[in-house]
């Protein structure tokens, strides 16, 4: 993987958790004053995406719920401070976390989807073993030996102590 070079401008992803305090309509707004921070900050965003509401690990400032949202963009690493700045002010956003991304090519795109697909097909083919297995175990189960039924039955019939 290449590193990106000083001259080109960093790609990173920021993910921010929303109160849920707010409904869904209000939370919109808030995701648009984010947005309009990256974008004042130099930023370009290529890809935003709402994650939705999800139960919180464990409670941040009294709430168990928020709502989950992903943005990735670039900017200019010298701004990337001004905008961690205005995030930790912002009382809307319990918590943030920004990382540098590296953008893969759609060679190497192509490539993990490749090794995906076959730690998926190596998983098939282990799922299908075991219910192989678990089969042949059951038809063991059901298979029981007509002789030894009859001379067990043999045995009880014949002893004088039933009752």
């Amino acid at each position: 993987m290449s590193r990106t070079k000083s001259s080109e401008i960093p790609h990173y992803e920021l993910l921010y958790l929303i109160s849920n305090k707010f409904s869904e309509d209000e939370v919109k707004p808030i995701v648009e004053k984010v947005n309009s921070l990256i974008v004042s900050n130099q930023g370009k965003i290529t890809l935003a995406e709402d994650l939705g509401k999800k139960r919180l690990a464990y409670p941040i400032k009294g709430f168990r719920y928020g709502y989950y949202d992903l943005a990735e963009f670039d900017m200019p690493g010298e701004n990337l401070i001004n905008l961690d700045r205005a995030l930790r002010m912002m009382n809307e956003v319990l918590r943030h976390q920004i990382v540098t991304k590296i953008v893969k090519t759609a060679e190497q795109i192509a490539e993990d989807k490749k090794i995906a697909e076959k730690i998926a097909a190596r998983n098939d083919k282990a799922e299908k073993e075991e219910e192989k297995k678990e089969k042949a175990k059951e038809a063991d189960k059901e298979k029981v030996d007509l002789k030894d039924l009859d001379e067990k039955l043999d045995k009880i019939l014949e002893t004088n102590d039933l009752l």
